[in-house]
């Protein structure tokens, strides 16, 4: 898994739009349609807000979310606020390509289903993301998929509904689709994260971040995360 170590999380960010863009470009001109899906948290924030200023075609993208709060609509716990802020304002996509996860729904199971119906949609059957933005959680969770959940454990199903954490229910990918993701891009900030980030880079399948697949994955961190990798592991820094 190569990891490109950048000074702060403003250049990882910055690098990570460019990234997305080149990606974007490339897919769009082999099969005609880029999709990807997102996960909140500040840095991706900031990606999605310099991506809106790189050369996309955003005619050719649909945005899908990776996890998102059971809550209500334009609550700020929602990653779909700030990803609708973060796009919306700044880049020529339309609204409709932003695929918003049902969480409002009185039936979140069937929600779920309803989730993966869309996906299958725009991309295929099973679906098959050619992009997928991933965090690392502390505690090693990616998307909503938490230490002891028994989400962590489906494999039957794209879309699952979590337990509480951190006061919420979640709706999330599973495993399976984000293991037949084209291309993973890991965002990893922030001195807090340095334990797990030496974690994932190992492929530590204690964690539920090291369950996802290494081969097509990318890890853009910075310094703070990276304090603890040796310097052997680190392929590129910038």
């Amino acid at each position: 898994m190569k990891i490109e170590v950048y000074s702060d999380a403003d250049a990882v960010a910055q690098n990570a739009a460019a990234i997305v863009a080149a990606e974007a470009r490339a897919v769009v001109a082999d099969r005609g349609v880029f999709v990807m899906a997102v996960s909140g948290g500040h840095t991706p924030w900031q990606m999605l807000g310099a991506l809106a200023g790189e050369d996309v075609p955003w005619d050719a993208v649909h945005v899908v979310q990776v996890d998102e709060r059971v809550a209500p609509q334009g609550d700020p716990d929602r990653n779909l606020t700030h990803l609708r802020e973060s796009l919306l304002r700044h880049a020529p996509l339309r609204p409709e390509r932003i695929h918003a996860m049902p969480v409002e729904s009185s039936n979140l199971q069937a929600a779920c289903e309803e989730y993966a119906v869309t996906l299958r949609t725009i991309a295929g059957s099973p679906p098959v993301l050619d992009l997928i933005h991933l965090g690392l959680g502390p505690d090693g969770h990616t998307a909503s998929l938490v230490p002891g959940d028994p989400v962590l454990e489906i494999q039957d199903a794209d879309v699952a509904l979590t337990g509480p954490y951190q006061s919420r229910r979640r709706m999330t990918l599973t495993y399976p689709i984000l293991n037949r993701s084209r291309r993973v891009l890991w965002l990893v900030t922030g001195s807090e994260k340095a334990g797990m980030l030496t974690r994932l880079r190992a492929g530590d399948a204690q964690i539920p971040a090291g369950r996802v697949r290494a081969d097509h994955a990318l890890i853009l961190a910075d310094r703070a995360a990276a304090e603890r990798l040796d310097e052997d592991l680190i392929e590129e820094v910038a």
